[in-house]
This record gives C-alpha cells, sequence and structure tokens, in this order.
C-alpha cells in the first residue's frame, strides 16, 4: 500500500523549489530586464583643485565613457578617472551602453574656483 499521506509533504516541496528556481531565473535575468545603470553624486560640486577624480559604480554595462572618452572600469564595477577641470562651470558627461545597446547618461556639473 502506498503512503499516500507523503504527497502533502512531495507537493509542498516542489512548489517551494518551483518558486526558487523563478526566483533565480528573475535575479540572473535582470541583466537582461533592466538597462545599465551608473552611480555617481549628482549635485553641482565646488572644488579649488584643478585636478579631480571622478569615481562611481556602474552596473550592467559593456563600456563606459566620459565625455566621449572610453574609461576602464572594475570587474565590480567601480571607476576613477582623473580629470583636468578648467576655470568656472564644468559639465562632465558619462555615458554607459549595454550588450543590447540600451543606454544611460549621468550628468556633472563641477564648478572650479581657483584659491
Amino acid at each position: 500500500m502506498l503512503p499516500y499521506r507523503d504527497s502533502r509533504l512531495i507537493r509542498i516541496a516542489l512548489i517551494l523549489f518551483f518558486v526558487l528556481l523563478v526566483g533565480y531565473a528573475i535575479y540572473e535575468a535582470q541583466g537582461l530586464l533592466y538597462g545599465p545603470m551608473i552611480n555617481v553624486p549628482e549635485e553641482t560640486i565646488t572644488v579649488h583643485d584643478p585636478y579631480t577624480l571622478i569615481k562611481g559604480r556602474a552596473a550592467r554595462i559593456t563600456e563606459l565613457q566620459l565625455n566621449g572618452k572610453t574609461i576602464p572600469v572594475t570587474e565590480n564595477g567601480e571607476f576613477e578617472e582623473p580629470y583636468l577641470l578648467a576655470e568656472g562651470s564644468n559639465h562632465l558627461i558619462l555615458d554607459a551602453r549595454d550588450a543590447r545597446g540600451r543606454t544611460a547618461r549621468k550628468v556633472l556639473d563641477i564648478v572650479y574656483e581657483p584659491k
């Protein structure tokens, strides 16, 4: 005789397995569902040194550019790029592109006032 009482336990285990499977599939599909992302401070910054370091983090990208120049990104998505500022207001544009051709753009405004 087959123990029919255990079928409830098997059913719960299968439901839990498929819920975990769908959750993992959604987690892995983030690169397909969401486009590239750039995290940098967005407020206007006033500095007194002409050399500054533009740094932040980018996710789900294949290429990152600062004012049209490709900049290197680590495996974790972090980037640091030195930049020489002109006197006055500087408008810097970060463009990111992913493998599907989707883009993201962040604009940095840095004001350089010499001492």
